[in-house]
């Protein structure tokens, strides 16, 4: 009974971000426990995660291209799914970006690409949602029961200010009240909503926080586990969010970070 309430097997999920680190550590969890995936990235020049998907995991994966910047492509993504017979039920919102400068010199071109994940979550939360209530069957909703379960990517980042990354901060609190504001509205209608908040997890991302010996050494004398984290670390927490485990979790933003917020 425990084993089968963390299943995925029959399920489908969408995936943004899921090329490299935490996204695609996540998206291999979720096939593990026998979910499809459909990743969507813009364009097809990384098919590692998809690749992986299909000759270690033996589940099925494709790659549906859409440009995350773009109402127009994410309006395109599930009446392209349905048309192939696809019912996703899983949404994992994890792409994502970093640029790191004094809030006084912030480049408005990169504070407009470091935003686009709350865009992008919005959107891909949103616009799939409106065509649910049309064709209610589209990404788990029912009236009663749940059956669809939405996780987005937050940050530490969603409850501190961080130094030199405004524009990251003000992106991922955004990212975290929209998670709440719509578990408010959709748990009732069978849809989870909740977010995963990583610490100092050691990924292309963060590169110039590891190489900076005494950032390094501050964050480090500050993280409970005594390191930092890995992409692996995210394998356990989506698969309960994506599962029937987590059936009356909602509105949560959980911290994977080696006990940091809590210090």
């Amino acid at each position: 009974m425990s084993a089968s309430l963390f299943s995925l097997s029959g399920k489908t999920a969408i995936v943004t971000g899921g090329t490299r680190g935490i996204g695609q550590a996540m998206a291999f969890a979720l096939a593990e426990a026998g979910a499809d995936i459909v990743l969507i990235q813009r364009d097809e020049s990384n098919t590692s995660t998809r690749d992986e998907i299909i000759s270690r995991i033996g589940r099925k994966a494709w790659i549906h291209v859409a440009e995350l910047s773009s109402r127009d492509a994410i309006k395109g993504v599930i009446p392209a799914l349905t048309s192939q017979g696809l019912k996703p039920e899983i949404l994992l919102n994890c792409a994502g970006i970093q640029r790191r400068h004094p809030s006084e010199q912030f480049p408005d071109e990169d504070w407009d690409e470091v935003s686009l994940p709350l865009f992008s979550t919005e959107q891909m939360v949103l616009v799939p949602f409106r065509r649910m209530r049309k064709l209610m069957a589209v990404v788990g909703y029912f009236p009663t029961g749940r059956r669809g379960s939405i996780i987005n990517v937050a940050s530490l980042l969603s409850f501190q200010g961080g130094i030199t990354v405004p524009a990251y901060a003000a992106s991922k609190g955004g990212i975290s009240q929209l998670t709440k504001a719509l578990s408010n509205e959709w748990v009732s209608k069978g849809i989870n909503v909740n977010a995963i908040a990583p610490g100092y997890i050691a990924t292309d991302m963060n590169t110039a926080l590891i190489n900076d010996s005494n950032r390094n050494a501050g964050i480090m004398a500050r993280i409970p586990a005594g390191r930092w984290g890995s992409p692996d670390d995210f394998k356990g927490v989506i698969v309960f969010l994506a599962s029937q485990a987590s059936s009356y979790v909602s509105g949560e933003v959980i911290c994977v970070d080696g006990g940091w917020m809590g210090r």
